[in-house]
């Protein structure tokens, strides 16, 4: 019968560190593992650190060694296209999506992308690598602290509890979120408007932040497009949209401390992050450059519009009511 082998596990590598901090020979190190000698000899001497043997380092290098490498690494074409769109900005999400859309049938899945970034990391002690990944982040996780809300200070403000179902579920054209997007250079921010059903974003660099500015900006803004389009929007508690009341459309207010309730603008900011990070200093970006990335990101595709583009989406949407606008015209 032919012969299995088991793979240390990190207990194993736990109780080994322990031994043989305690002095015991290989031998007896082997015995209370139930292993051969030879193989204790060769994990210390595969694994161990220049002074001392740590189990979570040889269980790393363990993995390291066993991984025989993603699809990614076996075909370079797919790699090339996939690194390619990485560095326009991609999320892996996206590049799956728009690959299984062209090719008419899935060609790999974001979790391997994921994954083959993740290992090269790993593997070559690199960290550069986490920079293909959209926020460059090495742990996922959540961030936030809670002060003082603004929100008794908005006149005439309606709670994001009463907006309708329409705009709730996204399912209706024409509901907007807006939110400020802010830098580190005092004073400088980007006002940015987001269509709830196309995810669409428009956005401006007002000369400042004060109420009447913002509103006569949103005003001048939305007037580009047919009433259809212009039913709500939603904003969070920042005083700089305190003159709500001045547009042409019913306003909503998120709860105290939850802009997560306006999850569109939250996303398309994090979005926009990646190639405006808050360090940037926006008197450095000519406005044809400023327009080029609002361009770049509304002609992404995404998952959510079953990877199409919000362009693509955003101009069915106004084509259906000049269509409907003119039938109403023409003599029944």
């Amino acid at each position: 019968m032919g012969q299995s082998y088991d793979h240390l596990s990190l207990e194993d590598r736990c109780t080994i560190a322990r031994l043989q901090a305690e002095g015991r020979s290989i031998r007896q190190i082997a015995a209370a593992v139930d292993r051969s000698p030879s193989t204790i000899t060769r994990e210390l001497k595969r694994n161990g650190a220049k002074a001392v043997y740590k189990p979570g380092y040889a269980q790393e290098q363990s993995k390291a060694r066993r991984w025989t490498g993603s699809r990614l690494e076996r075909r370079a074409a797919l790699r090339k296209t996939v690194l390619a769109g990485l560095a326009r900005g991609l999320s892996p999400e996206q590049i799956a999506g728009r690959l299984a859309r062209e090719n008419g049938a899935p060609v790999i899945s974001h979790e391997t992308i994921y994954r083959f970034i993740y290992a090269q990391i790993r593997r070559t002690n690199d960290s550069s690598w986490r920079r293909y990944l959209p926020r460059g982040k090495a742990k996922r996780g959540f961030r936030g602290t809670r002060g003082g809300s603004s929100a008794s200070f908005i006149q005439d403000r309606v709670s994001i509890a009463e907006r309708p179902p329409g705009a709730a579920d996204r399912h209706s054209p024409g509901n907007w979120e807006a939110d400020l997007m802010m830098f580190a250079k005092y004073g400088q921010a980007i006002l940015t408007l987001h269509e709830r059903t196309s995810r669409l974003i428009l956005a401006r660099r007002p000369a400042n932040k004060t109420a009447d500015l913002i509103a006569a900006t949103l005003d001048e803004i939305l007037a580009l497009f047919p009433e259809p389009l212009r039913q709500t929007i939603t904003f969070d508690n920042g005083t700089e949209f305190a003159r709500h009341w001045q547009l042409d459309l019913k306003t909503f207010f998120c709860d105290p401390h939850s802009p997560w309730q306006k999850g569109g603008i939250e996303n398309a900011i994090g979005r926009m992050r990646r190639s405006l990070p808050r360090k940037t200093d926006l008197n450095t970006i000519p406005t044809g450059r400023f327009n080029q990335l609002i361009c770049a990101y509304n002609n992404t595709p995404r998952k959510c519009l079953d990877f199409q583009t919000p362009v693509e989406v955003f101009m069915s949407q106004l084509l259906h009511f000049k269509c409907e606008s003119t039938s109403r015209l023409s003599p029944g």
